[in-house]
């Protein structure tokens, strides 16, 4: 097999759509081990800046991006004119949901019809986005084989889902273990060899459908256990005297069968708020209802009400109107050390109190400098300590390493920590009030 030659001698160009979290790390792997590759985005923003050598993703490494490069291995462009030369290509696009929470597929469908525009014989395609169960067999293949070619004979195509964990510096594009399912045996091998030209391990599985569901097993596993310990840190607020971090670090010593989650403001990020409601919806086309985890995936999103309730518990306890009170918010990132505000509660949080006549409101978050919420734009303000001091509220929403709790709560008059950052604080200038502490 010609493709199968290409791949082993490093002579088969790889081809990327979509450059954002996932398609850049990945284009960037691909041009370290000696592939050429392009990286198709319709974004010129980003376009230009790879082939000017400009990072934008945080999880890559500046000199790597550069390196990748200068040496010519990597370049990108902003359409999908010349994709016929490619011989690989995966498609990295987003997969958000609509406004009534159903799949929002037309990244994937847009980016097949680029692909299929010059589908030539012997390509493969591999689809990476995070989508439900036939996306690849019910939507792509039919898009590539308008024209008369035939999958697993004329073209070959795969489901392989990322596993990418924003901040996480252990597990990366390269270490990570990747699932493959092809359409066919053939499609099947061909994408396993592909991918483990960059990934050190690849399991194959059976067909898209596993692959597909498999992701959404992943995502909405976490999505329930994090909903799970959310609800019981609600309960033990209302009970007084159980503090549920203790209490999930005592169940955590258990050597079996249990697994330590947290709570938290609520979820972000691309999948888990938004997987569980792929499922819903394709469990609907079966006349099926995924109460258990439709639940999980509501009462996370409900956390944000409850931080804001909880914020403006502690302001009518102060001598100032909620629209007076300076609330300053520590951290507008989905989770520490990291600038995604995909889906950011904190963001939510901000947006609720705002709702509820919160004029003053601002934040500080290393990463992120500037955010857009109610249609206003928000800038990072410095955390100094006469910042905090003169704040009426701390809300802590992102526990990210550089921030010194002990300082925080030195100086600030009251504190409403989400995370429960301010744990092993000593010393407190006001009030601490802990999501779940049972206070």
């Amino acid at each position: 097999m010609e493709l199968d030659k290409k791949i082993k001698e490093k002579r088969a160009k790889i081809g990327i759509v979509g450059l954002g979290y996932v398609g850049l790390p990945l284009a960037v792997e691909f041009a370290k081990r000696g592939f050429s590759t392009i990286g198709i985005d319709l974004d010129k923003k980003k376009v230009n800046a790879i082939n000017r050598s400009e990072n934008y993703i945080q999880d890559i490494p500046d000199e790597k991006l550069q390196g990748a490069v200068r040496s010519g291995k990597l370049r990108a462009r902003s359409s999908y004119k010349g994709v016929g030369k490619l011989d690989v290509i995966y498609i990295c696009v987003p997969t958000p949901f609509t406004p009534n929470k159903e799949p929002d597929i037309s990244f994937i469908l847009e980016a097949t019809r680029g692909i299929a525009s010059e589908l030539r014989k012997g390509q493969l395609i591999i689809l990476k986005s995070t989508t439900f169960p036939n996306t690849t067999q019910g939507y792509v293949q039919p898009l590539l084989e308008e024209k008369g070619m035939k999958v697993g004979k004329d073209f070959y195509l795969a489901f392989s889902p990322e596993r990418i964990d924003p901040g996480n510096p252990k597990w990366t594009t390269a270490n990570t273990p990747i699932v493959v399912g092809g359409v066919t045996k053939g499609c099947t091998e061909l994408a396993c060899l592909a991918t483990s030209q960059v990934v050190a391990t690849v399991i194959p599985v059976s067909n898209p459908k596993v692959a597909e569901m498999e992701k959404l097993l992943e995502n909405i596993f976490r999505s329930v256990n994090i909903a799970l310990v959310n609800e019981l840190a609600q309960l033990c607020d209302r009970m007084g005297g159980v503090n549920m971090w203790e209490v999930v670090e005592a169940a955590a010593t258990k050597p079996f069968g249990f697994m330590p989650f947290y709570p938290g403001p609520g979820i972000g990020g691309h999948c888990i708020l938004i997987d569980p409601y792929y499922l819903e919806w394709l469990a609907r086309q079966y006349d099926f209802q995924t109460k258990f985890i439709t639940l999980a995936a509501e009462t996370n999103e409900n956390m944000p009400f409850h931080v804001k309730n909880m914020v403006v518990r502690e302001i009518s306890k102060m001598p100032v109107r909620i629209q007076d009170a300076k609330i300053l918010m520590l951290g507008v990132a989905f989770k520490k050390n990291v600038d995604d505000i995909r889906h950011s509660p904190a963001l939510r949080v901000m947006e609720l109190l705002h709702h509820d006549g919160a004029k003053r409101i601002s934040y500080h978050d290393p990463f992120v400098p500037s955010v857009h919420v109610n249609g206003l734009q928000f800038k990072s303000i410095s955390l100094t300590k006469e910042r905090i001091s003169q704040s009426d509220c701390v809300v802590i929403t992102t526990d990210h390493d550089s921030f010194d709790f002990d300082h925080i709560a030195k100086h600030a008059k009251c504190i409403v920590d989400t995370r429960n950052a301010t744990k092993r604080v000593q010393q407190a200038r006001g009030t601490i009030t802990r999501l779940g502490a049972g206070v």
